[in-house]
């Protein structure tokens, strides 16, 4: 599948869908950025059933500073609307490969249950 990409206005129907999304956040002036693109583009043709997307920092200022993103490139990681995976730095093909597996691979049910565990845990902790 070829990457998308994603604006303001479609990042969080994007990456609330179900399903695996992988967003690169990179601009074109930055070398690493460029050196990463290929390789990013070619995991992304391995796996149809993933949706590979990218944000271009330049244009989507808004929604970089939302993110957090402080260096580029940096890829996250969504599964079913939940972050799973987020760090800066391109990734050589074989890793991003393994990363893909990885994500594939988690136990969504037992992801759910932690986050809900922690924020009933904050919520003891706020109100103590």
């Amino acid at each position: 599948m070829a990457t998308i990409d994603l604006t303001e206005a479609t990042f969080p129907e994007t990456v609330g869908a179900e399903g695996t999304v992988l967003v690169d956040f990179w601009a074109s002036w930055c070398g690493p950025c460029r050196a990463f693109a290929p390789t990013f583009s070619a995991v992304s043709e391995n796996h149809p059933d993933i949706t590979f997307a990218k944000v271009d920092t330049e244009a989507e200022q808004g929604l970089a500073g939302a993110a957090g993103i402080q260096s580029i490139p940096t890829l996250m990681v969504f599964r079913d609307g939940i972050l799973v995976f987020s760090q800066p730095g391109a990734l050589p093909a074989a890793t991003l490969e393994d990363l893909v597996s990885q994500v594939q691979a988690l136990d969504m049910d037992d992801i759910r249950r932690q986050i809900a565990e922690s924020e009933a845990d904050a919520e003891v902790d706020a109100g103590s």
